[in-house]
């Protein structure tokens, strides 16, 4: 299938890429036996191309194990890709080493998904939100102290928690400090690595709301991974559906939510628990099969092994992408068939 592009006067089409990525791949080694021999590979990330935009939220979902946060690491070289390139503001940073790297880190940062083993326990909350000045060389004395609490005044925390440690915090206040971490250098990029789902359904509403007025403030750009899939609908401008290491749907937020064009995205917004009780429940898709190993993916489509409009074709060759509506591309040989 060819691939159809979105018209020039199209507003992605002028909007700035901040990252791209070319053919991302990411392979693990199986080893086994006395001598540590590789017997395997697990394909985490499979040829993934994908830009992010400049002050833009991009959402991505899929089942647990599908290279969603292996996707995030790759792009921020904590896991440096097997093949492929990372593009940040036009420089591939798969061709730099650590040392080249770290002044790059400034503008690159992470919120992880549990706050409490992603703060050093042995720290106060004035130490770790420090520790990023120290590092860079950036802040000392009483410009350092004044940087820590202008950091907690932005999350929300009180100026007394910079002598407390983590475990005196409730879980929302431990992912304000490790969202203040990552803003502190006033980084160009975040990834937020499931950042509300250790915790309760109203304090991540706050947690969400406070992520949004940062990128607001500082001019963020986001990539958010959630399962949660009302959650990214809230907090995302666009949204990548992947499944066993690959990026099978991509499209603005709520076009994607409106009009799914893959099977396995119609099936996961299915899924959505709507609290309604004259909800009609047989409008649910149950996909067949379990997910397939990525040691062991499928030929052809990936998803052909649990797609209830498999063909032949679906079995031997690997779909394009192709862009079906204005910025809407989806993986699959028959969209046109069962949803346009």
């Amino acid at each position: 299938m060819a691939t159809q592009l979105a018209p020039d006067n199209h507003p992605q089409a002028r909007q700035e890429k901040l990252i791209s990525l070319e053919n991302v791949t990411k392979s693990f080694p199986i080893k086994k036996g006395f001598f540590n021999r590789t017997v395997g590979q697990i394909q985490a990330v499979t040829n993934v191309s994908l830009d992010i935009y400049k002050g833009e939220t991009l959402g991505i979902v899929g089942e647990s194990g599908c290279g969603k946060s292996t996707l995030g690491r790759c792009i921020l070289q904590l896991i440096r890709p097997t093949s492929g390139r990372v593009l940040f503001e036009g420089q591939d940073l798969t061709q730099l080493n650590n040392r080249q790297m770290r002044p790059i880190r400034r503008d690159m940062q992470i919120v992880f998904q549990n706050p409490y083993s992603s703060l050093d326990p042995r720290m106060t909350i004035g130490n770790t939100l420090a520790e990023p000045f120290l590092i860079h060389n950036m802040a000392r004395g009483k410009k350092l102290r004044d940087e820590v609490r202008g950091l907690l005044d932005l999350v929300g925390l009180p100026s007394s928690a910079i002598n407390r440690y983590p475990h005196e915090l409730s879980g929302g206040q431990r992912q304000r400090v490790g969202i203040a971490r990552a803003i502190a250098l006033k980084p160009k990029f975040i990834v937020a690595d499931e950042p509300v789902s250790a915790l309760d359904v109203s304090v991540q509403a706050q947690i969400l709301n406070l992520m949004m007025d940062l990128k607001k403030e500082f001019g963020l750009t986001y990539l958010f991974i959630a399962h949660n899939l009302s959650v990214v609908e809230y907090i995302s401008d666009r949204v990548a559906v992947m499944y066993l290491g690959k990026i099978i749907e991509t499209a603005p937020a709520r076009q994607l939510y409106e009009k799914p064009l893959h099977p396995y995205t119609q099936a996961l917004l299915s899924a959505i628990s709507i609290p309604d009780p004259d909800f009609d429940h047989s409008k649910r898709i149950l996909l067949e099969g379990d997910l397939p190993s990525p040691a062991n993916p499928p030929s052809g489509c990936r998803f052909h092994t649990r797609c209830p409009y498999k063909i032949e074709v679906c079995e031997q060759v690997v779909p394009e992408n192709e862009t079906f509506l204005p910025d809407h591309i989806a993986q699959c040989h028959r969209v046109r068939e069962i949803s346009l």
